[in-house]
């Protein structure tokens, strides 16, 4: 088993910035994929930003390009995700994740909200 556990969010005012951090532990793993979803109300969980375990490569929705970064600590088993230039429309609750390619499993921490007010 793997638990996450997600910090960093709270409550800013447009064009701020914030930095969610997620922790991982239990179980080691190498091989991963491991990134940040986010769910408005009233819409589906949708993908905010992902890096591999090698670090070389990482993906963004077209949304947080340029405004977000995803970063990670391997010592620290800790991904982070920078946000700048936060907009109203980033307001959601922010689930971290990580996919282990060797079991095909996934696991979900239990999400922090953020909220932009404008």
């Amino acid at each position: 088993q793997v638990q996450l556990v997600e910090s960093g969010g709270g409550l800013v005012q447009a064009g701020g910035s914030l930095r969610l951090s997620c922790a991982a532990s239990g179980r080691t793993f190498s091989r991963y994929r491991m990134g940040w979803f986010r769910q408005a109300p009233g819409k589906e969980r949708e993908f905010v930003a992902a890096l591999s375990w090698s670090g070389g490569s990482t993906d963004y929705a077209d949304s947080v390009k340029g405004r977000f970064t995803i970063s990670r600590d391997n010592a620290m088993n800790t991904v982070y995700l920078q946000m700048n230039s936060l907009k109203p429309e980033d307001t959601a609750v922010y689930y971290c994740y990580v996919v282990i390619y060797a079991t095909a499993s996934n696991y979900w921490g239990q999400g922090t909200q953020v909220t932009v007010s404008s």
